[in-house]
């Protein structure tokens, strides 16, 4: 099964939706709780062309239609599908850590080789301490690879980051089947490190092996050992 088929089928309790908003960074949407992701912009927009379905009339469906955005070509849509996904999901606050994603980057790839999905700012920093490090993204500049290597890639590092959005333009599954076989991770959900947004979106993280809730991000950084990253939280 995909990661957004287990997603959408980890949601087993439906909720009205209460309110929708897409802004130019974040799209949110608010049911049984505020999910929030990162806004997608498609690079070419056909005119004439709608780029949502329903768009007036989404507040009079419930969060789990609205989930089912998630899996739209359409980066707009898939951003609303994925809040509302995060809308739905629980969490026990208790079992998470408020952790700094670059620290802990730096710290569990120090010497190692990592592959980083998606460009930060604190890659120059990182490049100092790690053995190799590949940065991929979809339109690569300089040193980046394109993100079609990933199954060359990946099966190389032994750390490995991705960022939420790749959920949304579809390529997190891509990445993930090239990760190779991990004790640590039987499955694509087990020790996911999970985005706490405040702030600086990529400055910090959280970690736990349930997914979570309140103002649900997927946008920014999961810090992974060869596992997936399943969903974000922060209140």
């Amino acid at each position: 099964m995909s990661v957004l088929g287990a997603l959408l089928s980890s949601l087993v309790e439906d909720a009205p939706v209460q309110e929708v908003r897409t802004c130019v960074h974040w799209t949110a949407v608010v049911s049984k709780h505020c999910g929030l992701a990162s806004t997608g912009h498609q690079e070419q927009h056909p005119h004439g062309q709608v780029s949502v379905r329903g768009v007036g009339s989404l507040h009079e469906r419930s969060a789990l239609e609205l989930a089912q955005y998630v899996k739209s070509d359409r980066l707009l849509e898939a951003s609303i599908g994925m809040a509302a996904v995060n809308s739905l999901l629980e969490v026990d606050e208790k079992r998470c850590v408020e952790l700094n994603a670059a620290a802990w980057l730096a710290e569990r790839g120090r010497g190692k080789k990592v592959a980083i999905v998606g460009s930060f700012p604190f890659v120059p920093k990182l490049e100092r301490t790690t053995d190799k490090l590949w940065v991929l993204e979809r339109h690569p500049t300089g040193a980046e690879r394109d993100a079609a290597q990933a199954s060359e890639i990946i099966p190389q590092a032994d750390v490995v980051a991705i960022t939420g959005a790749s959920l949304i333009n579809h390529t997190a599954s891509s990445v993930l089947e090239a990760h190779r076989p991990s004790p640590s991770a039987p499955d694509g959900f087990q020790n996911a490190k999970n985005l706490r947004p405040r702030g600086d979106p990529s400055s910090s993280i959280r970690s736990t092996s349930r997914p979570s809730s309140r103002a649900t991000s997927s946008s920014g950084l999961a810090i992974v050992a060869l596992a997936a990253r399943k969903t974000g939280c922060a209140p």
